[in-house]
């Protein structure tokens, strides 16, 4: 059970969701990263996963490297500010490089999703100054709330299906979360809550 918990953990890592949802959206829904073009898809998604995911494990690295945190999973809620910040920070700088590439826009899908991600990031970079809230359970509801919307706006059941079944993987993360000891079920569903709200908000403001 431990092993198991262990590799949820790792596989839907917060930094790796983006990742997946953009993955998720390129197969199913490709308006929604336009104007990205699906001859293109190969490349952009190797680029989020190099910058939403390679970037910051190698910051966390160095981190590590000079002691500013002790271990990649940060027990505590002070050590996981400094890291935290600059991940905001370049999640922030992916938004803008995208924006400022190609003449694109505010108007345009892929920019309004990357702003609701980097709203999520900062929420939780927030969050974090004041309580340690579980952060796999904030990404993967705030990606569900994305979703959730999404599949209403563009009416198309296989959207809908995702979404639930996100929310039963949602429960097994969690659920992976609380075993291992990583925080208390508060943390886990106050995580939960914040990642919902803040992804939903996120995406009726934008949209």
């Amino acid at each position: 059970m431990t092993t198991t918990a262990r590799i949820l953990s790792v596989l839907f890592h917060p930094l790796l969701l983006t990742t997946y949802l953009f993955a998720t959206l390129a197969a199913v829904l490709p308006t929604a990263l336009a104007p990205v073009y699906s001859e293109s898809f190969g490349t952009f998604l190797l680029m989020i996963f190099l910058v939403t995911f390679v970037l910051p494990v190698i910051c966390m690295g160095i981190f590590k490297t000079f002691g500013t945190i002790n271990s990649f999973t940060m027990k505590t809620r002070r050590e996981r500010l400094i890291p935290f910040i600059f991940i905001t920070g370049i999640y922030v700088a992916t938004t803008w490089m995208f924006l400022q590439n190609g003449g694109r826009s505010l108007d345009d899908n892929l920019i309004r999703l990357l702003m609701v991600i980097d709203g999520l990031v900062m929420v939780a970079t927030l969050v974090t100054f004041f309580y340690k809230v579980s952060v796999h359970s904030l990404a993967i509801w705030g990606i569900i709330g994305v979703m959730m919307v999404l599949a209403r706006m563009a009416e198309i059941n296989t959207m809908l299906y995702i979404s639930t079944g996100m929310i039963v993987l949602a429960g097994f993360v969690m659920a992976a979360r609380l075993h291992l000891g990583a925080h208390s079920a508060a943390e886990v569903f106050s995580g939960a809550a914040l990642g919902l709200v803040a992804s939903i908000l996120g995406m009726l403001i934008l949209y």
